[in-house]
Parts: structure tokens; sequence; C-alpha cells
């Protein structure tokens, strides 16, 4: 299956194993340059810029409500009392009949799914949450179909240290297995897909949505 074509999944399993991917993403000095520079600067990967969702979203993480400032954490949260992030903000959200949440200071935070719309920048809240103790997603399908990549570890190790550089925060996570780097953003409808695959090969970098559209 091409991944040119291929539709981003939704892992619900990232949220449990988003911090171990995290680890992977080295924080690297200068931008290392693109692999493939035939690529014009607007269609590379930091510039690639997706398609908005036509309807609702559903992403599965933390809601992190810092004194009414509500984000909902898809990536990495720092290992602190009471947790940080670096989210989405998170509109028209409220606490009201929610369960499921802690409480510290002016911090209040809770693992959910959250339904909603988003526009690219901001996800705004338009039904129940679902806790995730009680939330039973779709098994996410493979997007490599089982297939093991044939990437040797030194270039996944180089194109890691590439997108990571390149993107920084937008890159929620990355990090190689089973012969890819596995790129985790925000939203993508496959134009980040396509623009990895332009630099870097067909099989190389996997692309995964946290946002999933479900309208």
């Amino acid at each position: 299956m091409s991944t040119s074509h291929r539709r981003l999944v939704f892992a619900a399993a990232s949220v449990v194993g988003v911090l171990a991917l995290s680890a992977c993403a080295g924080g690297a000095g200068d931008s290392p340059a693109p692999t493939n520079t035939a690529i014009p600067s607007d269609q590379r990967l930091e510039n690639a810029t997706p398609g908005l969702p036509e309807g609702r979203v559903i992403g599965v993480g933390t809601v992190l409500d810092v004194a009414g400032d509500v984000q909902l954490c898809l990536g990495a949260i720092m290992e602190s009392y009471p947790p940080q992030c670096t989210g989405v903000p998170l509109d028209d959200w409220t606490w009201d009949g929610v369960d499921g949440s802690e409480t510290s200071g002016e911090t209040t935070w809770g693992a959910y799914a959250v339904y909603g719309t988003y526009d690219g920048e901001r996800m705004t809240n338009t039904d129940p949450p679902i806790m995730l103790a009680l939330f039973d997603p779709v098994a996410p399908e493979d997007p490599t179909g089982g297939v093991e990549g044939a990437t040797d570890e030194a270039e996944l190790a180089r194109i890691q240290d590439d997108i990571s550089a390149r993107l920084g925060q937008d890159a929620l996570t990355v990090g190689p297995d089973r012969g890819y780097v596995w790129l985790q953003v925000v939203w993508d409808d496959g134009t980040i897909q396509d623009a990895a695959d332009a630099e870097f090969g067909d099989d190389v970098v996997i692309v995964t949505s946290s946002l999933r559209e479900i309208d």
C-alpha cells in the first residue's frame, strides 16, 4: 500500500506510548538539510499545510485546565505534579458533569476522548467527553500492513533528527520503529504524508494523525 495514498489512522494507544516515543525525539542542534533538495521550499515537510477537517474530529489525550486556560494534550506530558504540556487549545470545555478529573491548585486535568471541531489551531468541544477508562476505540489499522521497513538504523536516526529539528513542537512524537520513522502530528489529511514521501521516499516515514475525522 503506497503511503502517498494512505489514509491516516487514529491510534488511541498513542496516549500510552507517547512518552516512550518522545524520548526518541532527540534535540538536534542545527537543522540538517532536507533529504531531497529538489523539493520546492513551499512543499517541504515543515511547510506542508493539510486541509481542514469538514466535520467533527475525535482526539484522545489529557485535558489540562490551568486557571481556565484549557488544552488537549496529544503529545508528551511533563512528569510533574500537576502535569504540564503544550497542547491544542480547547474551547467550550466544561467540567460540569465530567467524572475522572483531578485538581491541584488552579490546575484540573483528566484523560478523555474529546469530540469537537478543529480549525487548524484550536479545537472546540461539541459533545460530552468520554473517560478513557470507559472508551472503547476501534482497533487502529497498521498503516504498514505489518511489513517491516527496509531503511537502515543509521539513516532512520538521521531522518529522525532532521524531522525533529525542522518541525519542533509540530512533531508531537518522532522516533524509529520496525524500520520506519514514525511521526505523530495533530492533524493530517495526507498532505504531510505526501510531503514526507516526496522528501524521504515511500515507506520511510509514517505519519499518524492524532485527530481523527468522524463526520
